[in-house]
């Protein structure tokens, strides 16, 4: 698991916002979220300094990008 700010975890994500390289997303019960790539690796990543509005954008940036979201 890798753990992030905020602002490191999205300069992170940014470039990956596609559904060309991401899958899917899954959130545990932590607000974990493990990221699987098209190619089949996986990263989970736990974003320290995030509050829920903050999670909520990050979620719907994937959505918007059409990537799913499991629960």
């Amino acid at each position: 698991m890798k753990k992030c700010n905020l602002s490191d975890f999205i300069e992170t994500m940014e470039p990956w916002l596609s559904s060309e390289y991401i899958r899917r997303v899954r959130i545990d019960k932590n607000r974990d979220l493990k990221i699987f790539f098209t190619d089949g690796a996986s990263n989970t990543y736990h974003i320290d300094e995030c509050n829920d509005t903050q999670f909520q954008n990050i979620l719907h940036k994937f959505q918007e990008k059409g990537i799913s979201i499991v629960k």
